[in-house]
């Protein structure tokens, strides 16, 4: 099924995160929290300002974005669990060139 979140939503898929700490530890799935990054799927085409022009989004689909815990509304969509938010939600976008530079 195609889907195209409308106006200035987007339609994210959260990223897992490691299942263990940086000493080791495995962390088991009850204790795990949600993860708050995730990858944008599908764009709407942009919010409607007051004059009525369009200003288009600042994110694009493939973008890895971090959001608030309690960003967006999970919805289910092919059997797969993703959470459509407004772009205002959206914290920032992660580079991952820069951080793939930064950990050689």
């Amino acid at each position: 099924m195609a889907f195209r979140p409308l106006h200035d939503r987007v339609l994210v898929r959260r990223v897992e995160e490691d299942q263990k700490t940086a000493g080791g530890i495995i962390i088991p799935d009850t204790a795990k929290e949600k993860p708050m990054q995730g990858e944008i799927v599908a764009v709407g085409n942009g919010h409607i300002q007051e004059d009525g022009s369009l200003r288009a989004l600042d994110v694009k689909a493939g973008d890895l974005v971090l959001f608030g815990k309690w960003s967006g509304t999970e919805v289910k969509i092919d059997g797969e669990e993703l959470l459509i938010m407004k772009e205002s939600d959206i914290l920032g976008v992660l580079d991952v060139q820069v951080a793939k530079k930064k950990a050689a």
